[in-house]
């Protein structure tokens, strides 16, 4: 193990930070978490992975509401994940006393990347040892991003982040479809991430996210909102998947 494996700020004579490849291991180490951009919304789904069997698996949290149309699951270390989430939550609240009005996506996603590229050249302190993926509608449509430790963000179609993310991709890229509606994005959703959980799906051993553009509902004034889908609607999907 070399000097600079060590360090925080300095690169290696080969360019790169090494504890930016040390943050990124830990995410490849955490829970598997789906993200795909649907025609009418997107979804967001990750499985919730517990330790022991004695652990109340209903009180993990691995999916947030950052504001109402926007939300947010991560893969990594679940305490950097809380930091991030009230970060962002307080960045959303501003932006609406400000303007009146949700935050735009990509804005968001601008604000987290930057926090987490300043931890990669600060003295003191580690890299966030996560990446997210937030989903959104705003007057772009609707919104697939992903930030990485480095503090990169790429936007998506579909993507997959966590321990399974190569094959999770790898089946993205056969079942999607852009003209695919909300519904069947769930439903692939879950069957990515079936090709690689562990055990038994259950309604419990998943947490899934949507926000659709509901455009018949925009014209009464309602606008489009970021809910976690209920142990029973999950229980209703996976009913459905053969």
């Amino acid at each position: 193990m070399d000097r600079y494996s060590f360090s925080l700020t300095t690169f290696s004579p080969n360019g790169k930070l090494l504890q930016i490849e040390h943050a990124l291991a830990a995410v490849g180490n955490g829970s598997t978490s789906v993200g795909i951009k649907a025609a009418n919304g997107v979804v967001i789904a990750t499985e919730k992975k517990a330790g022991s069997s004695l652990i109340d698996v209903s009180s993990l949290e691995h999916m947030a509401r950052i504001c109402d149309s926007i939300g947010m699951v991560y893969s990594g270390m679940g305490p950097d994940f809380r930091v991030l989430v009230n970060s962002a939550r307080k960045m959303a609240q501003s932006y609406i006393q400000t303007y009146n009005e949700d935050p735009p996506v990509r804005i968001l996603v601008k604000e987290l990347a930057s926090i987490m590229q300043e931890f990669t050249q600060s003295g003191g302190v580690r890299p966030f040892g996560v990446s997210l993926l937030l989903a959104g509608v705003d007057e772009r449509g609707p919104n697939l991003y992903q930030v990485d430790p480095s503090g990169s963000y790429f936007p998506w179609k579909a993507t997959a982040i966590g321990k399974n993310m190569v094959n999770s991709k790898t089946f993205l890229e056969k079942r999607f479809n852009g003209a695919m509606e909300l519904e069947d994005a769930v439903h692939t959703a879950i069957l990515t991430l079936k090709e690689g959980i562990e055990g038994q799906m259950t309604e419990t051993s998943i947490d899934i996210g949507v926000i659709s553009t509901v455009s018949a509902a925009q014209q009464d004034g309602t606008k489009p909102e970021f809910k976690r889908l209920t142990a029973a609607e999950i229980k209703d999907y996976l009913s459905n998947i053969v």
